[in-house]
């Protein structure tokens, strides 16, 4: 028994040990981190931009944000807002010769892609160089490197050039072996979030749709191409249709480059341009390291207040990556308050969610337009709920390959009493004191009756938002109705159809925001406040390992599963896009 005891008691003081230099260790870390000076830039420095990290649209500004959840101890996220802030600062500074891209494939959305292009181009516009380099080019990275004065790519690289596709997954056939019926209860023939679960096939609406934005995305990416290679858009299209320019020796032939280079070649350019000798390393910074330069920017009394709403509306407080009502709503309301926030940009980067939790935001939104400027900046996606949240702004900015309307509301019941009683063996019994207590019950199919209400509802939802949108953009209800019924548009068609009102980023809504309020000297305060650095931390590593080691055994099939828990986590009526939709 003594030794029972001796050898328990050795152990759990082990525990403690090794738990106590581990926070020694952690603390040590922090204080390395939070103890860097600020990098020196050597006169003549090339600026390297590696764009190879998931990029979302607000940075964090503590020593961990090289943690992303899912890729802890790997490479972090990046934040398109310092990036884009580092771009305009490298541009300012005489130390600053040139940019260097390194460019292999770039795990964002066309309209991310699109504003560090905006931003590297008036970059240039002083007579500053720009080399890209790649092993590879995917479109993605090919767009964003005919920024630059010069592209190459390595030797038998690869170079992908062949239009847009976007896929969509239908779950019909294995729901039926599940046997679970989805009900599905909508508004508008185009509000295709609920098509995966009816059929198996894309219904004509959806088809219809779908062609006419990614035709709208591609047609802007052809156009620039054009303008910043000297070639043609019908070569273009004639490129990608024969795959004419897939080998290096042929994009070179056709001018898609400027020539296969290694990367000890290309380097041997920049000791040109820099004017350093051939046996020194060449002056340089990462992007990384340059968002710890400061600037040169006076402070100022005056503020713009950023608000930053990432990921699937719901409702409650919500982390950072999900837009809590609850959270968001109180963001606004503290800087509508504030009486030294002279406007405000609130970029949007969302395909919708909970309609309730929208109209909370959608309110908030609508009092502070009622005493301030207030700029909607819709980023990579701004739909359904989306854009609920952002009518009532005096501006709406979006990039022309934004993803945004999907004016629309529908309400999904799945029904699997086929799945307890036939396939597992359960049954219900259910005892209730009124005809509609147990109504959207997922054990038994729904009557006539509960659809005819729940359709009376969902109606009431979409007329109260195509009134909102209505109001907040001067147009008739019909007008509204005419274009909504769920469907998505491309920015382009947006602005046809009047749901937005300039084509731009998160810079030239900043740029609108201080003329509106007259400012010529401003900071810019971000919202809502993030968590504190440990805090935050603790949660990345934790949410991190979990979602790692699903990636990891799922594969291919993670997006899937992270699809089907967004379903799973939807609560009341829901104003959201069709589907999660990459372009590529």
């Amino acid at each position: 028994m003594k030794s029972f005891l001796k050898y328990t008691l050795a152990t759990i003081a082990g525990i403690l040990v090794v738990n106590f230099l581990g926070l020694v260790i952690f603390f040590i870390i922090i204080g390395a981190a939070t103890k860097q000076e600020e990098p020196t830039v050597l006169e003549n420095s090339v600026l390297v931009a590696k764009f190879n990290s998931p990029i979302i649209d607000r940075a964090n500004d503590d020593p961990f944000s090289q943690f992303a959840a899912g890729n802890f101890g790997m490479q972090g996220v990046m934040g398109l807002d310092q990036i884009l802030k580092d771009i305009d600062k490298a541009k300012n500074d005489e130390d600053i010769s040139g940019i260097f891209l390194r460019l292999s494939g770039i795990p964002s959305s066309m309209a991310t892609v699109e504003e560090i292009r905006d931003a590297l181009m008036d970059f240039k516009a002083d007579g500053k160089f720009i080399i890209a380099h790649a092993d590879a080019f995917t479109q993605k990275s090919y767009y964003l490197a005919t920024a630059a004065d010069k592209i190459y790519l390595t030797p038998t690289g690869d170079f992908d050039f062949k239009g847009l596709q976007a896929k969509v997954l239908y779950f019909k056939r294995a729901l039926d072996k599940l046997g679970i019926e989805v009900q599905v209860v909508r508004h508008g023939d185009y509000k295709s979030a609920v098509e995966p679960f009816l059929t198996n096939e894309m219904s004509d609406e959806n088809r219809e749709q779908l062609d006419e934005m990614i035709s709208s995305v591609w047609d802007k990416m052809i156009y620039e191409i054009s303008l910043a290679r000297g070639i043609s858009e019908e070569d273009l299209e004639k490129y990608a249709d024969e795959l004419a320019v897939a080998m290096d020796e042929r994009a070179v032939e056709k001018k898609m480059i400027d020539g296969t280079r290694y990367y000890d070649q290309v380097l041997d350019e920049l000791r040109e341009l820099t004017e350093t000798e051939e046996d020194d390393d060449i002056p340089s910074i990462s992007l990384k390291k340059y968002a710890d330069v400061s600037g040169n920017k006076e402070a100022s009394g005056n503020r713009i207040a950023v608000i930053y709403a990432m990921g699937t509306v719901v409702t409650g407080e919500a982390e950072e990556g999900m837009i809590g009502s609850d959270r968001i709503a109180r963001a606004i309301r503290k800087a509508r308050k504030d009486d030294k926030v002279k406007a405000i940009v609130f970029r949007v980067n969302s395909g919708g969610g909970s309609a309730l939790a929208s109209e909370v935001i959608y309110r908030e939104v609508k009092l502070a337009a009622e005493v301030k400027p207030v700029v909607a900046s819709l980023g990579d996606v701004a739909a359904s709920g989306g854009y609920y949240i952002v009518c009532p702004a005096d501006t709406i900015v979006a990039s022309e390959t934004t993803i945004t309307g999907s004016i629309g509301v529908f309400g999904l019941i799945p029904n699997m009493q086929e799945l307890m009683n036939e396939k597992i063996g359960i049954t219900t019994g259910l005892v209730k004191t009124n005809k509609y207590a147990d109504i959207m019950s997922t054990t038994r199919p729904m009557t006539q009756d509960e659809r005819i209400i729940i359709k009376e509802y969902i109606d009431d939802v979409y007329t109260t938002f195509v009134n909102h949108v209505a109001e907040g953009r001067s147009m008739s209800f019909e007008e509204v109705d005419a274009i909504g019924g769920g469907r998505v548009w491309s920015g382009v068609n947006a602005m046809e159809i009047g749901l937005i009102d300039v084509y731009g980023g998160l810079e030239k809504s900043v740029e609108i925001a201080a003329e509106m309020a007259d400012l010529d000297n401003y900071r810019l305060t971000s919202l809502p406040t993030l968590e504190d650095p440990i805090t935050r931390l603790m949660k990345q590593i934790t949410g991190g390992v979990k979602a790692k080691i699903i990636s990891k055994e799922l594969g291919s099939a993670y997006e899937l599963y992270k699809q089907v828990e967004m379903i799973n986590n939807m609560e009341g009526l829901q104003a959201i896009m069709p589907y999660t939709l990459d372009i590529y």
